[in-house]
């Protein structure tokens, strides 16, 4: 393993974008991005999340990744060192919000595999959407297969990160994001040709002034966030092992450019399907896991489709999880210096007890609720509306007002940027991005 200062770098910069993008894509993608379309009128929540990741997240992420790679460390090492003790804490909020989010996306994760597995008996593909709703239903709810499924993706994630960064993350990162593209694109030409298919093209992108509200701008907010991986300590880890030789907003341009368009491809894999079958965009989170295997059912060879499709979920889902677990098994080593294995059994034990309890909340837990939230959704909104807005305004503050001439430094070691391009990004993460953060917060706290 390539190192710098005791420290694992990346090999290339092909990988650390790669690894990069597939942490950014994720399930967000491929599984959230459809559904949040579909909820919020196509066009009038697609079109202000490009304009929003290109203006708000791409300059958060480059500050993010500049603090990582200027410290050397992970979210709590370089904002205390940056900031002092206080936002050292802030820092150990992100880490923690990063790991806890891993607590129940491994689950989703699971699902995912479960999917796949059923997909390659052949089962499941069936075009009764309320039985296939009572088959998701009933899947989740038996504690046992969940379970059983969310060990076995964190197991997968938990092998990957036992390689390190430029033997594991790395080296499957190449593999895995390239697979994944191919297979999108696969699935989407087929879509496409199905009838009526370009209507859902159309409900994408055709611009309809009378659906854009103040709801479909502020989820659009949130997805820019939450596509980009901000505030949850991931992007600053991968950040600190970026060589100084790499230029830093370039390749944070190619990794926002490629989330954008990774979701943009998950939309186009689903939802001309979707409108050709005459099924509703707007079914919400079981859209992929209800509504999907009736579009398989209805197409030639839709069991090759259908496998094909859970393949790019489980790689989805995983990409994302190897970024947040990496984080979490190098917050030990760089804070309290355990060795890398001791941090990966430490945290693959962790996860696991956490993991079942959230499994568990839809059956045999899904009576233990408080305020009406299940363990499962008390982490899914308190990772989203506290957690992630307070890392990420504290990559706002340090970065922005503490040390903005350590980010100049970082954001120019390569390359001269115009001084106009820099006074815009420092204006931005000092005035318009903490009041983007606190909109996005206070929405999700008081709704």
């Amino acid at each position: 393993m390539t190192n710098s200062s005791e420290r694992s770098v990346w090999a290339t910069r092909l990988g650390f974008i790669l690894a990069s993008a597939g942490s950014a894509v994720g399930l967000g993608a491929i599984w959230k991005f459809p559904y949040m379309a579909g909820t919020n009128g196509g066009s009038a929540f697609i079109l202000p999340y490009i304009v929003l990741t290109i203006a708000i997240g791409f300059v958060v992420l480059m500050i993010e990744m500049a603090l990582g790679r200027a410290s050397r460390g992970g979210a709590a090492h370089a904002l205390r060192l940056f900031g002092g003790r206080f936002w050292g804490g802030v820092g150990k909020i992100s880490v923690l919000t990063g790991f806890l989010i891993l607590a129940f996306y491994q689950v989703i994760g699971g699902w995912c595999l479960n999917y796949l597995w059923d997909a390659c008996l052949g089962n499941g593909l069936i075009t009764d959407t309320a039985q296939l709703g009572a088959y998701f239903n009933s899947f989740v709810s038996d504690g046992a297969r969940a379970v059983f499924m969310q060990i076995a993706f964190l197991a997968l994630t938990a092998g990957v990160i036992a390689f390190g960064v430029e033997a594991g993350i790395e080296r499957i990162s190449k593999i895995l994001m390239p697979t994944l593209f191919i297979l999108t694109l696969f699935l989407i030409v087929r879509g496409l040709t199905l009838p009526n298919a370009w209507l859902g093209v159309e409900y994408m992108f055709k611009f309809d002034s009378q659906s854009f509200n103040g709801t479909s701008l502020l989820n659009a907010m949130g997805f820019a966030f939450f596509s980009l991986s901000l505030g949850s300590g991931s992007m600053m880890n991968y950040g600190s092992y970026l060589p100084n030789s790499v230029n830093l907003p370039n390749s944070v341009a190619w990794i926002s450019f490629l989330a954008i368009l990774a979701s943009i491809l998950g939309g186009l894999m689903i939802m001309p399907a979707v409108f050709a079958f005459n099924l509703d965009p707007a079914a919400g989170p079981g859209l992929t896991f209800v509504t999907m295997p009736a579009v398989f059912a209805q197409l030639p060879f839709g069991q090759g489709f259908a496998i094909l499709f859970y393949i790019c979920l489980v790689v989805a889902a995983l990409t994302s999880a190897i970024s947040i677990m990496e984080m979490s098994v190098q917050f030990l080593v760089d804070e309290y210096q355990f060795s890398r294995g001791a941090s990966i059994t430490i945290n693959t034990f962790a996860l696991t007890v956490l993991g079942v309890i959230c499994a568990l909340s839809f059956g045999l837990l899904s009576d233990c609720t408080v305020a009406g939230k299940t363990f499962f959704d008390w982490l899914d909104f308190l990772t989203s509306n506290v957690g992630m807005p307070i890392g990420a305004m504290g990559i706002a503050i340090v970065g922005g007002y503490l040390v903005w001439p350590v980010m100049k430094k970082q954001l120019t070691l390569t390359q001269p940027m115009n001084d106009i391009v820099l006074n815009i990004t420092h204006f931005l993460i000092r005035f318009i991005v903490p009041c983007v953060i606190i909109v996005i917060a206070g929405a999700g706290l008081l709704g």
